[in-house]
């Protein structure tokens, strides 16, 4: 991403790094779908764990491009969906996404062995990022 300076990835990894809830939004006919999410910050992306027959992984085979917003954080981005959470090529980041879920990521709600069961990359395409006084606009 253009003017992403290490400054913006300094607190970009400080405030989403870890387990942190956030806006995602879909578009479906025209109407905005809106629901919060816990996410996963890294490398300009942010990871979701999610299911692959929601309305969220429908919406985003017919249009990939997602609204997000966090604190003091707005952006646009394109959605992949990654696939089943166990596959080979997704152990790095499911590890990481074990971890940073650790204090809920166990509790039943997930079924990791489900091959439904998917992981949702968001890739940043433009945000703004607001920290103590300053503006960061990233495109």
């Amino acid at each position: 991403m253009k003017n992403w300076n290490d400054q913006a990835e300094r607190i970009m990894t400080e405030r989403f790094g870890k387990d942190t809830v956030v806006s995602l939004a879909t578009v479906e006919n025209g109407i905005p779908y809106v629901r919060y999410v816990n996410a996963y910050y890294e490398n300009h992306c942010f990871y979701t764990i999610t299911y692959a027959l929601s309305n969220k992984i429908r919406q985003i085979e017919k249009n990939p491009v997602i609204a997000i917003a966090g604190e003091w954080f707005t952006a646009h981005g394109q959605g992949t969906d990654l696939g089943f959470f166990g596959k080979e090529e997704n152990i790095e980041i499911a590890a990481k996404l074990k971890t940073a879920f650790a204090a809920w990521i166990d509790n039943g709600h997930n079924d990791l062995n489900d091959r439904n069961t998917v992981i949702l990359c968001v890739e940043l395409t433009d945000a703004v990022l607001l920290s103590h006084g300053t503006r960061y606009e990233l495109n």
